[in-house]
């Protein structure tokens, strides 16, 4: 099979691009494709040369088939995922506060001390990942996590369940990353909003199954406490899942089991346009210096603290929120499924208005579910302290800001070419996402239940700032799609450039800086 995908890659000629962000070598056209199964994408680029080989057909069974196959084991996941950060907080009216002696602020420590583990282990871990296949990788962290979580129904004091959900932390730092990185493998940038959408909706269905289960462990008249069972059933089904993860979900395009081979070169084809690798076990260092001189890594890293200041307070104190408004233990476990019906719809409208405006709509749509979780602060604030069902309704109101994120990762999956660079930039939005989710629950401080304006403050501050960090998005990607198209055109102009085929550059791994042919997506 010929290798050389052009005949100026035959010829040894290159392309330079000399501005910011351009490559530390020249990169060759037909160079070649460093994935570790590289033989079925090039069969796959010659038996698909370019977009109108593609029967349309075929690509909508394929899509369908991917989404069952993969919708389903992620988004069950991230159930589980969200049904774990909800455990301390019905562990908080279960009891443990009492069982365990918490002071006056170990509650707030405990509902921190997890995204510490995540914070050290969050970029080394992302870095592992791309070493190791990353269903694998996955697979193995969650087990450890349902694991570590089961342990944490032994604890006795304050310094064992704090070093326990230390240990946690660490396991999941791989979740998120690991989710954005399999949905960029196999979706498009146009598919992946709605995908991310997808299987992030089930953090919703999570708080509302959250309830129901809180609900149902509360009415267990065991030997143990409450809050206990809590930790050994939630800790137990997520490493079951784990399981299930490590036996179905796939590791590569290239050995995706229940796919044809033609299937499979079908599924390498379509992601051309990406124009953002798929897959490379080598960590490129120079791609991690991009990543890290690059102005827009850092944008992220403060949309992951804005965006997680209020989640790390609404995850951890939402039941003591609404048991503050007058409802008392078991109801206010059932009172937390409409937050998360909520949580859901706000982020199914998100995805279904974003697939339905013209191209480039992402950011406006992030910005305006902004709106609904600014106003539920602002009302939740300014409402009589007596007006309870005004102020759980503005409660259910905050979680709109979780539309506007989903939609802010596709931003990254979408605009971060190179495997290296890619993940350095997912584990910084979660770095950044830690040290929210660290500082939130202090801002929720005792003396001032039930109305916690301090809390309701900040994630009013937070929600502001996210809103206007959506249009800086829009403009700066606008900005670097202007820049590249004008120093290409002078490129040509001076005759050191020509318009390449789209299939040489699509799998080089080629970050999305040194990609001619990369455009921004907002």
């Amino acid at each position: 099979m010929d290798h050389d995908l052009s005949k100026q890659a035959e010829k040894g000629e290159t392309i330079q691009l000399e501005e910011a962000g351009a490559i530390e070598e020249p990169i060759k056209p037909g160079a070649k494709i460093p994935a570790q199964h590289a033989d079925i994408y090039y069969e796959a680029l010659e038996r698909y040369p370019d977009d109108s080989h593609i029967n349309v057909d075929d690509e909508k069974r394929l899509k369908r088939k991917l989404d069952r196959r993969i919708i389903p084991l992620l988004g069950i996941c991230y159930f589980f995922y969200y049904v774990d950060k909800t455990t301390l907080s019905y562990a908080a009216i279960f009891g443990i506060k009492k069982d365990l002696h918490l002071g006056k602020q170990d509650y707030s420590w405990l509902s921190s001390i997890f995204y510490f583990g995540w914070l050290a282990w969050a970029i080394p871990s992302n870095l592992i990942m791309q070493r190791l296949p990353p269903a694998y990788y996955l697979g193995a962290n969650i087990f450890f996590w349902g694991v570590f979580l089961m342990i944490q129904a032994a604890s006795h004091n304050f310094a064992t369940i704090a070093a326990l959900r230390v240990i946690s932390g660490a396991a999941e730092a791989i979740a998120d990353p690991a989710f954005m990185l399999i949905t960029s493998m196999y979706y498009t940038r146009a598919e992946q909003p709605s995908r991310i959408s997808c299987w992030y909706a089930f953090n919703g269905i999570g708080v509302a199954g959250g309830g129901l289960i809180g609900y149902g462990i509360g009415n267990i008249k065991g030997a143990l406490a409450s809050w206990r069972y809590e930790f050994l059933i939630v800790g137990a089904a997520c490493s079951a899942w784990a399981i299930c993860l490590l036996l179905y979900l796939p590791n590569s395009p290239a050995t995706f089991k229940g796919f044809t081979h033609e299937e499979r070169l079908l599924m390498i084809a379509r992601m051309r346009k990406n124009q953002t690798g798929i897959e490379n076990r080598r960590i490129k260092w120079h791609q991690i210096r991009e990543a890290f001189t690059d102005y827009k890594t850092y944008m992220f890293c403060f949309l992951g603290l804005v965006g997680n200041i209020p989640n790390g307070g609404i995850s951890n104190f939402s039941t003591l929120v609404i048991q503050g408004l007058g409802f008392d233990t078991l109801h206010t476990a059932l009172l937390g499924i409409p937050q998360g019906v909520f949580v859901v719809i706000w982020i199914g409208a998100g995805a279904l208005i974003n697939e339905r405006l013209p191209k480039n709509s992402r950011t406006l749509v992030c910005a305006a579910f902004m709106l609904p979780t600014i106003s539920g602060a602002l009302g939740f604030l300014l409402a009589p302290k007596d007006a309870y069902v005004g102020r759980l309704i503005c409660f259910y109101l905050t979680g709109s800001y979780q539309c506007s994120f989903v939609l802010s990762l596709s931003l990254i999956t979408s605009n971060s070419g190179g495997q290296s660079k890619k993940m350095i930039v997912s584990a910084m939005i979660w770095f950044g996402a830690c040290i929210g989710n660290i500082v939130g629950p202090f801002f929720f401080r005792s003396e001032q239940a039930p109305k916690y304006p301090l809390g309701i403050g900040a994630i009013l501050v937070c929600n502001i700032l996210e809103f206007l960090l959506f249009f800086a998005f829009r403009f700066s990607f606008i900005y670097e799609n202007r820049k590249k198209q004008k120093h290409l055109q002078n490129l040509r102009e001076q005759g050191q450039y020509e318009d390449q085929d789209l299939n040489n550059l699509a799998f080089a791994d080629l970050t999305d800086k040194e990609n001619p042919h990369f455009e921004y997506v907002y």
